[in-house]
């Protein structure tokens, strides 16, 4: 099964940029995942199977829950 990663989330990698941040921001999602380095600002492209491998975790972000008025 899929991890649940969405739009506007943070997602932690088991090894770190060359910069030394492990945390990416998530600017695509689907087949292919484009990734911000929160750190450099970098961009990369990953396809899903090895982004699941390299993930250590998801915190959520983007404010898409709870938006009710």
């Amino acid at each position: 099964m899929p991890l649940k990663i969405e739009l506007g989330d943070t997602v932690e990698l088991k090894k770190q940029h060359p910069c030394g941040g492990r945390e990416f921001e998530v600017l695509r999602t689907g087949m292919d995942f484009r990734l911000r380095c929160k750190t450099c600002g970098h961009q990369i492209w990953l396809p899903r199977p090895e982004l699941e491998k390299r993930v250590k975790r998801v915190v959520p972000g983007g404010g898409h829950e709870g938006n009710d008025r």
